[in-house]
């Protein structure tokens, strides 16, 4: 499973991914600090990078209606993930 680092000011998080999708040109993935704990925590997370050949820049998704309509298409992708 692919695994990504994110980097702030003062601390650093490793997530695995679970999976990825694109909606409306940008990349979406739901990610979890876990590789196989169904209990963990999952995250979505966009791809804010402007230019494709750059490294991507993730964010965490904190608009309430694209956290939504993202959270569906992932549950969809995975049945039996349970996205809140």
């Amino acid at each position: 499973m692919e695994k990504i680092t994110l980097m702030s000011e003062d601390d650093k998080i490793e997530l695995f991914i679970l999976e990825e999708t694109r909606i409306s040109g940008i990349n979406y993935i739901l990610a979890s600090e876990s590789e196989d704990d169904d209990e963990a925590e999952v995250y979505i997370l966009k791809d804010t990078s402007k230019d494709s050949e750059e490294d991507a820049i993730y964010e965490f998704v904190e608009d309430d209606d694209e956290l939504n309509a993202v959270a569906k298409v992932f549950s969809e992708l995975l049945d039996d993930v349970d996205i809140k």
